[in-house]
């Protein structure tokens, strides 16, 4: 077994399968989105470039997803915290993904990468 597939595994429900749906979910953005195991946490890299991660916050209790650039988004459910750079999206895991939000995060932040702002190997 991958080290990556260990990480979702060892997580306790509900948490392990909405991890699973998010990666599911981001995954499907782009085929040029890859995981590995970082920091002993999910990455998601688009073209070897890292641009968000799962994980689950001690504070809140629920898993969150974070974006490498959050801090070019003004999304009211994103929360920056004491991070300069990144921000998170808390996500309840007993309720239904909030899918529009989450599709929506997600293409703005690949936009970054996928039009150059943020720059990655061709």
């Amino acid at each position: 077994m991958k080290p990556i597939d260990a990480f979702y595994l060892k997580q306790e429900e509900p948490i392990q399968s909405c991890m699973m749906a998010l990666r599911a979910i981001i995954l499907k953005q782009d085929q040029n989105i890859t995981t590995q195991l970082k920091y002993g946490l999910p990455f998601f890299c688009y073209k070897d470039k890292m641009f968000c991660y799962l994980w689950y916050h001690n504070k809140y209790r629920k898993p969150y997803i974070g974006f490498v650039e959050g801090h070019r988004f003004e999304e009211t459910y994103l929360l920056q915290e004491k991070r300069k750079r990144m921000k998170i999206m808390l996500i309840n895991s007993d309720e239904d993904l909030p899918i529009q939000n989450l599709n929506h995060i997600l293409k703005q932040a690949l936009d970054l990468y996928r039009n150059g702002i943020i720059r990655v190997k061709e």
